[in-house]
């Protein structure tokens, strides 16, 4: 079949839907800053995610979390094909507060299990997609956008909201919060290891351990991240490159396919309509 990939977004919501095939390698691994929910339509769909390497066959369920590391793979002959919702951690608090009486205060949803085998929930997240994907009248999608998220809440739990993660040192904590900050700028690693305060070589060991990317390659998934946003509201792949300390738009470019499967130009167009800048 060889690979593809079809994108709708929802203007109302900013909710994207993806139905994808991909043959072999589909993605290097990367992270987004939305809740990603989805179901594995045909093949097997291979990707490491939790330091844990996944097997998800037909009707299985995927959930990952923002900012969680991931790739994507097809081990076997035929590829594999799944659809995905990309969920905005905005809506997803909002829409949850009004499904509950009561929310966790200074908790944020997470989810319990990257794999369910659920068809029910399936089913939800197969309406929910169609409903994103079609021009269907408002209510039909909130409707359906509402069935699926109400399914979700069994597999969610709540997790207390901390500056800092106990579990990770302290010199990665400080390196990735810098890197935030100053994603824009060309941060070199000499920089980075003087703010925390150790020698390039420990930090790079730390960092890697603690988020799975050396520091450079995260600072490149920070910008990808940032730029699926801009670029989701418009604004042209030369100017997102530019303004994200990209070397320039090709630069972007070679990374936006590896981590996502499409161009930056493609995906603006496919959320926008608009067509490609001059």
């Amino acid at each position: 079949m060889g690979s593809w990939i079809d994108l709708k977004q929802d203007p109302h919501t900013g909710i994207e839907a993806i139905r994808a095939h991909f043959d072999g390698h589909a993605y290097d691994p990367h992270f987004h800053d939305s809740y990603l929910v989805g179901f594995t339509e045909t093949g097997v769909q291979q990707f490491h995610c939790r330091r844990v390497l996944h097997r998800s066959t037909p009707g299985q369920v995927f959930l990952v979390e923002p900012g969680e590391l991931h790739d994507g793979h097809a081990p076997a002959d035929g590829g594999f094909t799944y659809s995905m919702l990309y969920l905005d951690p905005e809506w997803v608090g909002s829409a949850l507060r009004g499904l509950f009486e009561e929310v966790p205060v200074d908790c944020q949803p997470g989810f319990a299990q990257t794999l369910v085998g659920e068809p029910a929930l399936r089913q939800a997240i197969v309406e929910a997609c169609r409903a994103v994907q079609r021009p269907e009248p408002r209510m039909v999608r909130d409707a359906a956008l509402d069935a699926m998220l109400a399914g979700l809440t069994w597999h969610l739990h709540w997790r207390r909201r901390l500056p800092d993660d106990p579990r990770l040192p302290s010199v990665a904590l400080r390196a990735r919060d810098y890197l935030h900050a100053h994603h824009d700028r060309d941060i070199g690693l000499a920089e980075l290891a003087s703010v925390c305060g150790v020698d390039r070589y420990r930090l790079t060991r730390a960092f890697k351990a603690a988020f799975g990317l050396a520091p450079h390659a995260y600072l490149v998934q920070l910008r990808l991240a940032r730029a699926r946003r801009l670029l989701a509201l418009g604004e042209s792949p030369a100017t997102v490159a530019a303004w994200l300390g990209f070397a320039d738009q090709s630069h972007m470019g070679r990374w936006f396919r590896r981590a996502y499967g499409f161009t930056p130009a493609n995906y603006r167009r496919h959320c926008t309509k608009l067509p490609d800048p001059a």
